[in-house]
């Protein structure tokens, strides 16, 4: 019987004894891609650092997004259209810094991807480059298929976005939910075949009714990552600070919360607050010690005073 060819990269070394326990494998984009009908939903959550995205690795996502809700969760925004391009490279830096498992795909901001197909690869190049991504999203869909085939030509996998457009926020007259009807559903299920067409690996549909995401999710052959758009999608991905209750605004109505954690951080800085203003913060046990005595003056004398500084 004939041993089947070695299929494991250069310099990986030999194989594992049998029966030990490996590590997971990297996640690519490609393997995103052969998911589809697996029966393995894909996992993915957005990270914006280093220690957010070792989380997020460690609870066994597939695909890491540094999303351009960045703009809202982090920089405090109330669109994603403010994110700048070097905002997205520098967040994308510190995931990668983290993690290597997962596949970490950068958004592409508002304005990086809109003046044409050389700004647009420049741009992500530079995502790739000195971000470190190893896939970039943009947001639309037949609209935006020419771009996403010339990105895959130039070897930068793409996540393709239809559905709700965040980025669109000002011509679309806020965020409104799309495919409610048969006419804007059949627009979005051409769409999602003009992305896979353009050589997209996958495409995240927002803010979608379930049953035409799932139609959809049926009649394409590249996954589809649901945020809003009931679970017939091949994944689910969502705002991590949404997920953990790390924001004081009312979530959207697709996101389930499993945490509360601006409730712990709040009652956690409260007790810190109170400690210090009883004096029980630092305790003896916060202080370093000092080696000999202090200088005799310094015990015995009042601090002399400081002559005022000002005019």
């Amino acid at each position: 019987m004939t041993e089947p060819p070695d299929s494991r990269p250069y310099g990986a070394g030999p194989p594992p004894p049998a029966g030990e326990i490996q590590a997971p494998s990297k996640v690519t984009a490609p393997g995103i891609r052969a998911r589809k009908g697996s029966g393995r939903p894909i996992l993915a959550l957005t990270a914006y650092d280093s220690p957010t995205a070792r989380l997020v690795d460690e609870a066994g996502f597939d695909l890491i997004l540094v999303g351009d809700s960045m703009a809202n969760v982090v920089l405090g925004h109330a669109t994603t259209l403010k994110i700048t391009l070097d905002q997205i490279i520098s967040a994308t830096r510190a995931v990668k810094r983290a993690v290597d498992r997962p596949l970490v795909v950068s958004d592409m901001p508002f304005g990086s991807y809109h003046t044409g197909v050389r700004d647009t690869l420049v741009n992500a190049v530079r995502l790739v480059r000195e971000g470190g991504a190893q896939a970039v999203k943009l947001e639309g869909g037949r609209s935006r298929a020419e771009l996403v085939r010339e990105l895959v030509r130039a070897e930068i996998p793409v996540l393709g976005h239809i559905g709700l457009l965040p980025q669109s926020y000002h011509s679309a007259g806020g965020y409104r939910v799309q495919g409610r009807t048969a006419e804007s559903a059949r627009a979005l299920l051409e769409d999602a075949q003009a992305l896979e067409d353009a050589g997209a690996f996958a495409v995240v549909l927002e803010g979608v009714p379930a049953p035409v995401a799932a139609a959809i999710t049926a009649r394409i052959s590249i996954p589809t990552i649901g945020i809003g758009a009931g679970p017939g999608c091949d994944g689910q991905i969502l705002v991590f600070h949404d997920v953990v209750g790390f924001t004081t605004a009312p979530p959207p109505k697709f996101v389930r919360r499993y945490a509360d954690l601006a409730g712990v951080v709040r009652e956690a800085l409260g007790r810190l607050a109170a400690d210090i203003r009883a004096g029980a913060f630092p305790g003896p046990e916060e202080c370093y010690s000092f080696r000999g005595e202090l200088p005799a003056e310094w015990r015995d004398e009042a601090p002399a005073a400081r002559p005022d500084p000002r005019p």
